[in-house]
């Protein structure tokens, strides 16, 4: 059990929103973390996706529905891209991994300059997701991302089965299964939401298919999810799967063994890690893994559990409200602190996926932001 939120846990919420909100560009992209050196001037598909359903779920309408306009907008710019990567795999010729969409682009929806670890698939199925949910939840028609959702189903279903960078822009040569889970609630909701129909329709739903026999196949050992396909691992980006993505049933066995293996390998007092092998600022804590976490055991019926998982998260918070990327009261190996220090600087604060998910967790427990 966490210790009482030090923190007014109102005034968290409604700040969590305003920065969020305030941080926004006016054409829509959502800085990952304004300042955090690695990070300043780029918006990334997932992290922003996240990020609108947070602040979509907490009432802030349209600043949702600028980040999705600045999704769609950015995919039709690099249409000709993406019809290529499809052409060319449809061929049995696919392109190389530096010539598949990044991760991440300038707010302007320019490709960086910057060297990265680019080549991530789950991006592209979580905004999907999140932009049909965000039309569900405020009663929205979903139609004006009608082409961008196209490209990107053609995109994903031409793409899925290649091995990407997971979340953390690690192991480029791994299926990762929170990478599958993101693909798959992306062509479960465009299919779902009639913006796609005929041959890509159908397409879709046989890719979703696929993903799910390989999810309730390959990407389980001992009744749990795994970090990736090979691996017997957990990784704290699984809990999204379960909730709020859904795309593993709370009643499906799978639910409860992977909620059970996340919090025996990956939680310490309430904060949940990455994986276990992480040394990224030494390993430490995530408050958004944790709202996932919390999310997770919510879908599942444990209240009490998710209740906990939201008050860890409000007391990561510093004295000026922001919360962090990660905290580092239980570091899984500390010798590598000072090094990630040296080349990026201090933990990136604010994060606003970060504000985002305690958001998200907060109103699936009843808490509204001011």
């Amino acid at each position: 059990m966490t210790s009482p939120v030090h923190t007014d846990l109102g005034a968290l919420l409604a700040h969590s929103r305003s920065v969020i909100t305030s941080l926004q560009e006016p054409n829509g992209a959502y800085p990952a973390s304004p300042d955090f050196s690695a990070y300043r001037g780029y918006c990334w598909f997932r992290d922003g996706s996240f990020i609108a359903d947070g602040v979509s779920a907490a009432g802030a309408v349209d600043s949702a529905s600028r980040f999705f306009d600045w999704c769609s907008d950015v995919l039709l710019r690099h249409a000709g891209t993406i019809e290529e990567i499809v052409a060319a795999a449809r061929a049995g010729h696919p392109v190389p991994d530096d010539r598949m969409l990044p991760a991440r682009f300038t707010f302007a929806g320019d490709l960086g300059h910057d060297d990265w670890w680019d080549f991530q698939l789950d991006g592209y199925g979580t905004w999907l997701w999140a932009a049909v949910a965000h039309a569900e939840r405020h009663g929205l028609d979903a139609q004006r991302w009608r082409r961008a959702a196209e490209l990107t189903v053609d995109y994903l279903v031409s793409s899925w089965q290649r091995p990407c960078f997971d979340w953390w822009e690690e192991h480029s040569e791994q299926v990762h299964i929170s990478t599958l889970g993101c693909i798959a609630a992306g062509l479960s909701a465009a299919a779902s939401s009639g913006l796609i129909e005929g041959p890509r329709l159908e397409a879709a739903l046989d890719a979703r298919s696929a993903i799910d026999d390989l999810l309730h196949g390959d990407g389980t050992a001992d009744g749990h999810l795994v970090k990736w396909i090979g691996d017997d691992a957990v990784d704290g980006s699984l809990s999204a799967l379960i909730s709020p993505l859904g795309v593993i049933p709370a009643a499906d066995p799978l639910a409860a063994g992977t909620i059970t293996a996340v919090r025996r390998d990956l939680s310490i007092d309430g904060g949940v890690h990455r994986f276990r092998a992480d040394t990224f600022f030494g390993g430490g804590q995530w408050p958004l893994l944790t709202c996932f976490l919390g999310l997770a055991q919510a879908a599942v019926g444990d209240r009490d559990s998710a209740r906990s998982a939201l008050e860890w998260a409000a007391n990561t918070a510093t004295a000026d409200l922001m919360l962090p990327e990660q905290v580092g009261a239980h570091l899984l190996d500390p010798s590598f602190r000072q090094e990630w220090i040296d080349r990026w600087g201090t933990v990136a604060t604010p994060l606003l996926w970060s504000h985002a998910m305690l958001l998200r967790l907060a109103v699936e427990l009843g808490e509204v932001p001011a």
